[in-house]
């Protein structure tokens, strides 16, 4: 699952100097919202930073204080009420040599599985962030004023961070469909599939296609995992979304596919056959469609 936001960029100058810009008030004030540690950061102990004008910003546990390499605390925002009681994060800087008088540093924030508002806050913030530093350090300036200021929360943060959790999951299942069958990957397949489902059932900007791609997923995995009945309970679901909210073209013909294949292994064969039937009927009108569900299909009996 995406819980974790990763950023990359290289910088014309020395470790120690990145370090330095890293946490040194004097540097981080002028390109981190104007914000700076409190006091200088050690391994094991607890740190906070301030903005400029004295309120408190984040505060956590220091893990990793390795000059001028590595820094890694956990993050735990202070400057807004409803993130602020959400559990950490945790923030990982990494600085590489890259040659020639550059290097690259890494930036991770992530346990954030349980911190939907974090998670979306945070998730343009910090390229500002780290574009600035650059930016300092290359140029002496920091981004104009106006480009580092926070860009506005969405509308339904959750709502955006279930649906990238939702892409995140699906894309995994898929990852697992060719994989080979054993116990242990058909367990994480399912686990995946019915994690897609919940997030986009909570998704912003889903549509009743969501739902019904999220069922034939279900439907698909489960049939892998050998589990038929569940398979098609959840077929049958599929079909009756596409009946219900007029869902036509590779969605009404991946639902009958589904049912088909369920039915098939629930030795059904009568039933199974007429499914393909009908799924093979189904007009898919882009020819790219059309050609990668004749692929899928190709399986199907012959007197299908």
């Amino acid at each position: 699952m995406t819980t974790r936001h990763a950023y990359r960029v290289y910088i014309r100058a020395s470790a120690e100097q990145v370090w330095e810009a890293i946490v040194d008030p004097a540097f981080t004030r002028r390109y981190f919202h104007g914000t700076a540690f409190d006091e200088p950061p050690q391994a094991g102990q607890p740190y906070r930073t301030t903005m400029a004008n004295g309120l408190p910003a984040v505060d956590g546990i220091v893990e990793v204080c390795e000059p001028p390499r590595r820094l890694v605390q956990t993050w735990h925002v202070l400057y807004d009420a409803a993130m602020a009681e959400e559990p950490p994060g945790r923030v990982e800087w990494t600085i590489t040599d890259a040659g020639e008088g550059m290097v690259r540093l890494d930036l991770l924030h992530g346990d954030l599985a349980f911190s939907p508002l974090t998670w979306a806050h945070v998730k343009d913030g910090w390229v500002w962030i780290v574009e600035s530093l650059k930016s300092l350090l290359e140029t002496g300036e920091p981004l104009p004023e106006e480009t580092l200021s926070m860009p506005e929360p969405a509308d339904d943060p959750t709502g955006e961070w279930h649906r990238a959790q939702g892409i995140e999951c699906n894309n995994g299942v898929w990852e697992l469909v060719g994989a080979e069958r054993t116990p242990a990957n058909d367990e994480e397949m399912l686990r995946r599939a019915y994690a897609s489902a919940y997030h986009w059932q909570r998704a912003a900007r889903r549509t009743p296609a969501n739902e019904v791609r999220g069922q034939y997923m279900l439907a698909k995995a489960l049939l892998l995992a050998g589990q038929p009945e569940r398979s098609l309970h959840y077929a049958d679901a599929c079909l009756a979304g596409c009946v219900e909210h007029g869902l036509v073209d590779f969605d009404l013909a991946y639902a009958h596919e589904a049912r088909a294949r369920a039915l098939g292994a629930l030795g059904q064969t009568e039933a199974s056959l007429a499914a393909w039937a009908t799924a093979k009927a189904v007009p898919v009108v882009d020819p790219e469609d059309r050609e990668i569900v004749e692929a899928d299909f190709s399986d199907a009996p012959a007197t299908a």
